[in-house]
């Protein structure tokens, strides 16, 4: 059982993200019956944080379906994939087919005295197993139930996978270049969102459950999730009416902001100058002195008007230079600026190394992934 009191989180004094042994959650039992991406990497989060994670896999289909999702460099007979292993760290693996009556008892044996159910079964599909919120709640009134849904209506099944909700969601429509089809960013952002709602929905129930000893049933939807992730570009359409367009990387309210630059080495820089000081910066240590007094470029908001006539002017200089003498200079003038990196190059960075989350599977594959947690709880000092 998890205390959310303050003589709680004094004994977690010990506890920091840096160090290998994470026990914040020791005591909790999670068992999940979610697939793909966003109920995993709930469940993740929380084997991250030492509680018990029991990830229930469909034994008829042969497991969570992510298990053949494979690059083409890794092995088609391989038990496990590289995207299944990023979001199934340290989870205890139980094979059933909850279409069968005694797999059906067994699943429900280990919710008995679960603390959090995780699941992204069709509700249908769950009420006609016995593995709903109704039935589960009913025999351990202190369990929180998780359901994560495609839609907001949790009674329409529709298939949704993420690509789907970045189409229906307004993401893709913004995203790629001018002039161009539209573009779904290569990470399944909008299950990683998703993820995120429903396990503060889960430490909100947790939290809840302290004070008055019952559970909860947690929803979270993918198209609300995505939705709510809109920001300022919603803000956009909601005050003004303004639909945002596809702009390639750049910002529709700041430039120059996410525009891309060629050295002289053939190289990208991407600059990203988000107050009048940093741009003032940017012209200073690229000897663009007139620019920041020039009524095309003077205000933020006329720069968004002039951005290719601006862009001009920056790439003419810019060319000058190689990437690495850009960046030392971009860095001494404090101009918010970034080399465009691979894979590769971004592990290639210092500490990159740290996040990085090894484990032997069962069947005996080695995997590696990043952590889901990344932040650092620390006692203060009047606990």
């Amino acid at each position: 059982m998890v205390k959310a009191s303050q003589a709680w989180i004094c004994e977690a004094e010990n506890i920091f993200m840096e160090t290998e042994e994470r026990t914040f959650f020791n005591g909790l039992k999670v068992v999940e019956f979610a697939s793909v991406l966003a109920g995993p990497a709930a469940g993740m989060f929380f084997s991250e944080l030492g509680a018990t994670v029991i990830k229930i896999e469909n034994s008829s289909t042969g497991g969570d379906v992510t298990r053949s999702w494979k690059n083409p460099l890794e092995d088609p007979a391989a038990p496990v994939s590289a995207y299944w292993s990023s979001i199934n760290w340290g989870k205890q693996h139980v094979f059933l087919d909850l279409n069968n009556e005694g797999d059906r008892l067994s699943a429900r044996m280990f919710v008995s005295d679960a603390d959090v159910v995780i699941s992204n079964i069709k509700p249908s599909s769950a009420r006609r197993m016995g593995i709903d919120s109704d039935t589960l709640c009913a025999e351990n009134p202190r369990l929180i139930f998780a359901q994560l849904n495609s839609w907001a209506d949790p009674e329409d099944e529709s298939p949704a996978f993420d690509a789907v909700l970045q189409a229906e969601a307004g993401f893709m429509y913004m995203n790629g270049e001018p002039d161009r089809e539209p573009v779904k960013m290569p990470v399944a952002l909008i299950d990683i969102l998703a993820a995120h709602q429903l396990k503060e929905g889960v430490l909100v129930a947790l939290l809840k459950r302290e004070k008055t000893g019952r559970g909860s049933v947690v929803t979270a939807s993918l198209m609300e999730s995505a939705i709510a992730s809109l920001a300022n570009q919603a803000s956009n359409y909601l005050m003004t009416g303004f639909i945002p367009r596809r702009m390639g990387t750049r910002h529709p309210n700041i430039a120059p902001y996410g525009d891309v630059y060629t050295t002289s080495d053939e190289k990208s820089v991407l600059v990203a100058t988000g107050s009048e000081r940093q741009f003032r910066n940017l012209c200073a240590c690229l000897g663009l002195h007139e620019l920041p007094e020039h009524e095309m470029y003077n205000t933020n908001s006329v720069r968004v008007k002039n951005r290719e006539c601006l862009n001009g002017l920056i790439q003419k200089v810019v060319a000058e230079h190689e990437l690495d003498e850009l960046m030392l200079l971009f860095r001494k003038y404090g101009v918010p600026s970034a080399r465009i990196r691979d894979m590769k190059q971004v592990f290639e960075l210092p500490g990159a190394d740290r996040l990085i989350l090894e484990e032997t599977t069962e069947e005996g594959v080695p995997t590696r992934r990043v952590k889901t947690v990344v932040f650092n709880i620390k006692s203060s000092q009047n606990c």
